[in-house]
């Protein structure tokens, strides 16, 4: 099984992921920008987070990569990776755009090509 992608005209890794609130909730299926500098598993816009009506688990300090720090608060949610529901904490920010990083690729291999624009997550 393989999660693919593409590289958007701003050369953005692009991969689409599907969360729910909860095991029963409606899922929502969102853009996500691959960033490989962002050592966690998912932030969401907080636009997303309300949209999708997660429940606040609480706060977390983050260091940016300017090198300050901010809270940012945290929400429990479901992620559909690789056929199956995983739960995990995700984290708000005031962005655009989802990011997924490094905590959910461990273990698997990621491929971009900004040649053909295909990304691949095995």
């Amino acid at each position: 099984m393989s999660i693919a992608g593409s590289v958007d005209a701003h050369g953005r890794a692009l991969v689409q992921i599907t969360i729910r609130a909860d095991e029963l909730a409606i899922p929502h299926t969102i853009d996500a920008w691959i960033d490989t500098g962002f050592n966690g598993d998912l932030v969401l816009p907080q636009s997303q987070v309300d949209r999708i009506g997660l429940t606040e688990s609480g706060t977390v300090k983050a260091v940016l990569a300017d090198g300050s720090e901010i809270a940012l608060s945290r929400y429990a949610c479901f992620v559909d990776w690789f056929g199956a529901y995983r739960e995990l904490e995700v984290v708000a920010n005031d962005g655009q755009m989802a990011l997924l990083g490094v905590g959910l690729l461990i273990g698997r291999d990621l491929q971009i090509s900004y040649r053909s624009g295909a990304i691949s997550i095995t």
